[in-house]
């Protein structure tokens, strides 16, 4: 191969596996239109202006600004391709190629690390002429077991979050600033002890070169691995303080639902009990049957109930909740002793038992069979513990992430909230939440220490 291929050849390499990682951490946000032909042409655009990269490289990549150059160039039309690609704000798409860009750096660095002890040792010696074969070969296998590492490690955990948009700029200042002294030192590392090789690069016979390689090598993993690590924390940490504040939103518009509906079941009642006694009144006006009497005294009883739990609150919820269930067909049977939860804030006893009553209802209201349409809710002490317990059916089967049921919804971004918003509440009280199931019933139980 003449030196223009060979460089050529590094160009390719590099934008493979950069593309390999940008595919990973890309893939999840907002696409254009045509977005698979859009994708095409870029791959055909980047590739095609490798060629006069290499050319550049044979010219320049011997000083270390010219290396620097080419890969800051490669990258700068990668990420300037993505926003064809993507309808994303530029930063966004910045972070994520930032992130491959880690990535492919880390992965390849593991390999250094690798081939150069086997080199210091003297493993490759006996491969002969199938040197290149099996140098390529090892070369991707650890290229595809860093990959793997990479994905499970980091970034499953970023593109998971992605969809959220708002990113910690602090963060991703200090995470571009290592990443581009890393770019740095490694661009110096790999010149400087291309000279100190023998026979082939990365194999030195002195071995105080081997020791200054791996470090350099080893310190550059740590890098990008920091890197990452900071990234995956920043966006997970993110996502914990956007719940937080939607939370605090939730129990603020629960404490102003809890004070209407509490309202709206009083000026009920009122006007249930002026009805019942005009009802009378007419009746002796009018002769009208007992059972005609009954009857109507009967079709308004529902808006006449009254919960008494011990805690007005729940009263007013439950009573609330009980509307609804009768409309729909659903048992709701509650044994709750209210007064041992006057501990919790307003907002919070509605949030918690809203949320609680909303999936219960979301799973049992898909069941057919009258007779499994139940929401058992129960609220007890026992040996100076609080116990809060609800057990209803439901239908298909649940899959559990981090002890919490997910949601079966499409959209599992706007729904799912309401179980973590739950375990948020329980445990701003000291408490502990579990869940299981036992064949078609769902437990949940809380326990409050008091």
């Amino acid at each position: 191969m003449t030196v223009w291929q060979i460089y050529g050849f590094i160009i390719v390499e590099f934008l493979f596996e950069y593309s390999v990682f940008a595919v990973l951490f890309l893939h999840k946000l907002n696409r254009r239109n045509f977005f698979v032909l859009r994708a095409a042409l870029s791959f055909v655009a980047l590739f095609s202006i490798g060629i006069p990269v290499a050319f550049f490289y044979q010219a320049f990549g011997g000083t270390l600004w010219g290396r620097i150059l080419v890969y800051l160039l490669l990258f700068s039309l990668f990420t300037l391709l993505t926003k064809l690609c993507f309808r994303e704000n530029f930063l966004t798409l910045l972070f994520c190629c930032s992130m491959a860009y880690a990535a492919q750096n880390f992965a390849y660095k593991v390999y250094l690390i690798i081939w150069t002890s086997g080199e210091q040792l003297r493993l490759y010696d006996h491969w002969g002429g199938y040197f290149n074969l099996y140098y390529r070969l090892m070369y991707y296998a650890i290229f595809a077991v860093s990959v793997l590492a990479s994905w499970f490690l980091f970034i499953r955990r970023i593109t998971g979050k992605m969809e959220n948009r708002k990113l910690n700029y602090k963060m991703l200042l200090i995470t571009f600033v290592i990443l581009g002294i890393t770019i740095f030192l490694c661009s110096v590392e790999d010149l400087f002890f291309a000279d100190l090789s023998v026979m082939r690069e990365n194999r030195f016979e002195n071995y105080g070169y081997f020791v200054l390689r791996q470090t350099g090598n080893a310190f550059s993993v740590v890098c990008c691995f920091i890197v990452l690590l900071l990234a995956s924390k920043a966006i997970v940490e993110n996502e914990l303080l956007q719940e937080v504040e939607y939370l605090k939103y939730a129990i603020r518009q629960s404490e102003r639902q809890y004070q209407i509906s509490k309202d709206s079941i009083e000026l009920i009642n009122i006007k249930c009990h002026d009805i019942k006694y005009k009802l009378d009144s007419l009746a002796a006006q009018n002769g009208m049957t007992p059972e005609s009497v009954k009857e109507l005294r009967d079709s308004i009883s529902i808006y006449d109930s009254k919960m008494d739990t011990g805690n007005q609150l729940l009263n007013v919820l439950i009573t609330e909740k009980s509307f609804y269930c009768e409309q729909n067909g659903i048992n709701l049977s509650c044994m709750i002793d209210g007064r041992k939860l006057e501990f919790m804030e307003t907002g919070d006893l509605y949030c918690l038992f809203g949320n609680l009553i909303d999936n219960a209802l979301e799973a049992v209201k898909k069941i057919v069979e009258k007779d499994r349409r139940v929401i058992n809710l129960i609220v007890k002490s026992r040996d100076g513990m609080l116990l809060v317990q609800e057990e209803n059916y439901f239908n298909g089967t649940l899959t559990f992430m981090d002890g919490l049921p997910v949601t079966t919804k499409e959209d599992t971004n706007s729904h799912g909230f309401g179980m973590r918003s739950l375990r948020m509440i329980v445990k701003k009280y000291g408490g502990e939440l579990t869940t299981s199931v036992t064949d078609d019933i769902f437990h949940l139980s809380i326990i409050f220490s008091r």
